[in-house]
């Protein structure tokens, strides 16, 4: 089972490009769709606490997998299995494809790249919004985050605290009027 786990975050390491939004999706499909390691909510759920670390997102998601299927184990399992790759396709470009960086087809197969990529981090959104219980008020959330990033610049990180913050209050006021 560990090597299965290895080689699902192996492959999702090796053949994503754009980073962790972009491996978002294939880790869903892999972990719940496909092996039923999780539970959607679940995966949720460990997309919000990924999000809320430090370090790439991607990389947190399989430490928190390989972690809730096998412990530190699992963890350092599924971690190694998504940072190999690119690990290993960081130092071949840098051993063998250097040379090549200001060449104009590379600059065209990366302009080309861009937007397949923003379709991935589209898609996850979509799968994921899919598969929320999506009301007013969380709709509403949202779109003010949307705003709040782009129109006022305002960092992730801090929206992040606040609403961990907030969703901390919010469920221990219900909890104390039950």
């Amino acid at each position: 089972m560990l090597f299965k786990m290895f080689m699902t975050f192996f492959k999702i390491g090796a053949f994503t490009i754009g980073g962790g939004y972009a491996m978002i999706p294939l880790i869903q499909d892999e972990v719940v769709e496909r092996n039923k390691w999780l539970t959607m909510e679940e995966f949720l759920d460990i997309i919000a606490i990924a999000e809320a670390t430090p370090g790439p997102v991607a990389v947190n998601t399989s430490t928190y997998v390989g972690y809730k299927m096998y412990g530190l184990k699992g963890a350092l399992i599924c971690t190694l299995g998504t940072i190999l790759p690119s690990f290993v396709i960081i130092l071949t470009i840098v051993k063998f494809l250097w040379k090549y960086r200001q060449n104009e087809i590379a600059d065209k197969v990366f302009l080309g790249i861009r937007p397949a990529v923003a379709a991935l981090i589209f898609s996850a959104v979509y799968k994921i919004g899919k598969t929320m219980k999506i009301t007013k008020t969380t709709l509403a959330i949202s779109v003010a985050t949307v705003l709040l990033i782009v129109l006022l610049d305002i960092s992730p990180i801090y929206i992040i605290l606040v609403a961990a913050i907030g969703s901390i209050g919010y469920f221990r006021s219900k909890e104390n009027k039950l």
